[in-house]
């Protein structure tokens, strides 16, 4: 039996022996970090706190004035990952615009439609009449006109999906549409309505330029020399078109 001194002595000595190993196992004498344990393929035993101590990554930036220091080449890859997408998504969806890979081409008029030739609308306000094509605007919509003189259809941009082109032609060689483009058909901006303007009475009736009905005129003009050298054509302007029961239209001839 050992004296009680002793006995306090050696269990002083055998708790240091421990303390100094659980030291050299954490690596915090010697200066090295510990690897990291792994519960299972890429999960670690440690949350990201423990493994930042573990690692000894706060001595280091502590050293350097609470930052940690950058090379050059980290400093190239932050530079390129400013490009990239973020790692976290925002809360909102940002708008950020759509990149257009696709090259503006010019429409490609159908070979059944050339300048003169008479066309049956199929859609919009004068659906069923006809109207003579003048030219292809650069946005790939046609210019056509009634004209307006004879059936009330006046100068409008039409789609050529919507129109059927007939075998029926006028020469219009002779009409200058040299000054109609897309912006000649743009429609002046809109002013914003305040709150009083629901209790206006009335509504301003909308006039068209002096420049639009002399342009018009001008159109309707030449075009009526050229309508009254071809027999009845006048009358087959002014005909509305329409089908029947029964009438079978890919079985007809335009």
């Amino acid at each position: 039996c050992l004296p009680w001194g002793e006995r306090e002595k050696r269990a002083e000595d055998a708790g240091a022996g421990r303390r100094r190993s659980a030291r050299r196992g954490t690596g915090e004498r010697s200066g090295m970090a510990r690897s990291a344990e792994y519960l299972a393929r890429g999960i670690e035993a440690e949350g990201r706190s423990k493994s930042y101590r573990r690692r000894g990554l706060w001595a280091i930036k502590k050293k350097h004035g609470g930052k940690f220091p950058k090379t050059a080449k980290k400093q190239a890859m932050e530079e390129d990952s400013k490009a990239k997408s973020p790692r976290f998504y925002a809360p909102e969806d940002a708008k950020k615009p759509l990149a257009r890979r696709f090259k503006e081409r010019p429409t490609k008029l159908r070979s059944s439609i050339t300048p003169g030739t008479v066309l049956v609308l199929l859609a919009g306000h004068f659906k069923g009449k006809r109207a003579i094509f003048l030219k292809q605007l650069p946005s790939g919509l046609l210019l056509v006109t009634g004209p307006y003189a004879v059936n009330g259809v006046p100068l409008r941009r039409v789609n050529q999906a919507y129109v059927i082109a007939t075998s029926a032609k006028v020469d219009v060689s002779g009409v200058n549409v040299s000054k109609f483009d897309d912006s000649y058909f743009k429609a002046p901006k809109k002013e914003k309505k305040g709150d009083d303007s629901v209790f206006k009475e009335g509504v301003a009736k909308k006039e068209l330029s002096p420049a639009y009905l002399e342009n018009q005129k001008k159109i309707d003009a030449d075009l009526k020399k050229v309508i009254g050298k071809v027999d009845h054509m006048e009358a087959y302007l002014k005909a509305h078109f329409s089908l029947k029961d029964g009438d079978r239209p890919h079985l007809m001839k335009f």
